[in-house]
């Protein structure tokens, strides 16, 4: 997949036809009542992000949306603007030159869905796609990010790893304090996400899928609480912002991509509107990075 590019006409058209104005809400944006079959991983073998003559040169990029309790204000605010302000930043900044984004909507391990894939797209099927996901709404506080991540490390097929030895980029998004790790409860995810119930140590699949992804995340924070054993698990590649910010996600996202790639948080900040500038600094404050070249980290 992954052919095409996408443009801010084909957006203009879209949010035409699926009348996406100001005025409305997460409910009346994802229409869907359950799980599309397409994107559900019991049956999905593999989803691919291959070059072609349009991009010889994909990266991958999973943008994980957290779709338990009150996160429906974030896949709004993404259907609304944040996607098609994220893609022309993309192009815009040339932070990759041949972007292939996959959404995935992740929930809790007891939901009927914990796990949702998109194809990786380059075109405006990116946001048809995400359209088409289906907001559960369920969840008690936690999330199962260990289904996403084994997706990432199992399931993909990647022309960015598998020809040039590179790593594409995983972000998950939410306000969940906590991800599951109780392998037993994370069984029954896996058996609804996959059809069998072999869940590993979260530790372990998560180094799986380090191996092809830069994994992020990017904790919402609600009440002044922090997501502590993601924390644990991805020191120094987890940011913070409050939920009232959510419009700094395209800087955010693009900010990290760029200073993965050794750009500097200097020239990584002084690209964006002042007014932008404060909150991605501080969500970038805590990044812990390796500058391949100079063997440092900052």
């Amino acid at each position: 997949m992954g052919r095409g590019s996408y443009t801010a006409a084909d957006w203009s058209k879209l949010k035409n036809s699926r009348n996406l104005s100001s005025a409305k809400d997460e409910t009346e944006i994802f229409r869907r009542q359950s799980c599309d079959p397409r994107f559900d991983p019991k049956f999905i073998r593999v989803r691919e992000a291959r070059d072609s003559e349009d991009h010889p040169e994909s990266m991958p990029i999973i943008i994980g949306l957290d779709v338990t309790g009150s996160m429906g204000y974030l896949a709004e605010q993404v259907a609304k603007e944040a996607l098609n302000e994220t893609m022309m930043k993309l192009y815009s900044t040339n932070v990759v030159k041949d972007p292939a984004i996959l959404f995935a909507a992740y929930g809790d391990a007891f939901d009927a869905a914990p796990l949702q894939v998109t194809q990786f797209e380059s075109d405006i099927r990116i946001a048809e796609q995400l359209l088409d996901l289906w907001l559960e709404n369920h969840g008690n506080g936690d999330v199962a990010l260990s289904p996403l991540w084994h997706f990432a490390a199992k399931n993909t097929a990647l022309d960015n790893y598998e020809k040039r030895k590179k790593k594409g980029f995983l972000f998950t998004i939410g306000d969940a304090a906590e991800c599951r790790t109780d392998v037993r409860q994370l069984c029954r995810a896996y058996e609804t996400v996959f059809g069998e119930g072999k869940a590993q140590d979260v530790r372990v699949v998560l180094k799986e899928a380090q191996e092809k992804f830069e994994i992020f995340h990017l904790f919402l924070d609600r009440n002044g609480e922090k997501a502590q054993n993601i924390v644990n698990l991805l020191p120094g590649h987890t940011m913070v912002i409050a939920p009232s910010e959510i419009a700094a996600i395209p800087e955010i996202l693009i900010s990290t991509m760029q200073m993965s790639l050794g750009m500097d948080m200097e020239d990584a900040l002084k690209q964006w509107p002042e007014l932008k500038r404060p909150i991605v600094q501080r969500a970038l404050k805590d990044l812990k990075l390796v500058d391949k070249k100079k063997g440092l980290v900052f």
